[in-house]
């Protein structure tokens, strides 16, 4: 949403194939059976649990604190922002994600028969949840960013905006860390 906001519906399509990548990788993780040793300890678990959760209470916390700004140069920018800036916020919030290699650990073997050729299996799974994933974060929540860009025209609009997604991001922070 906040890609849609800032860089427009079609741009904002670089962060969702960040997260993509990222998914990508959770599901190579847990097919090369990584994901059993994760799940599996602990320590290596809450690492990556701890880091993730961090980052997102970071990135809240920057935004909650980011001054409204009317400035056209500075909009601009914002607008204009690299492709491969959003890709790459894109890629590391859904990667430190703990969470969804256990997901993916108790969602894959439900559908991978191991009698099977196991790549072609993987390959369609893959293929279907990152195109679900695309049409539900692109045409759902960058959609509904669409509804939120009237607060994007001035400075109390800005505000509310940066404080709710910033509160947002802090919470879901604190929910990955302490909740098991």
């Amino acid at each position: 949403m906040s890609n849609s906001l800032n860089s427009g519906f079609r741009r904002s399509i670089w962060g969702v194939l960040g997260q993509q990548l990222a998914l990508i990788i959770h599901i190579v993780i847990v097919a090369l059976g990584v994901g059993v040793l994760v799940s599996g300890s602990p320590v290596i678990f809450n690492v990556i649990r701890y880091a993730g959760a961090a980052y997102l209470v970071y990135l809240g916390i920057r935004q909650f604190l980011h001054k409204p700004d009317l400035d056209k140069e500075k909009v601009e920018n914002r607008r204009n922002e690299p492709a491969l800036s959003m890709f790459r916020r894109g890629v590391w919030v859904n990667l430190l994600n703990p969470k969804a290699i256990v997901f993916f650990l108790a969602f894959m073997p439900q559908f991978i028969r191991p009698d099977e050729p196991l790549l072609q299996q993987y390959v369609v799974l893959t293929a279907t949840v990152v195109t679900i994933d695309i049409l539900v974060m692109w045409f759902f929540f960058a959609l509904a960013a669409r509804t939120f860009q009237r607060f994007t025209r001035n400075q109390h609009g800005q505000k509310i905006l940066n404080r709710t997604f910033g509160c947002l991001f802090v919470a879901v922070g604190i929910l990955l860390a302490v909740i098991h």
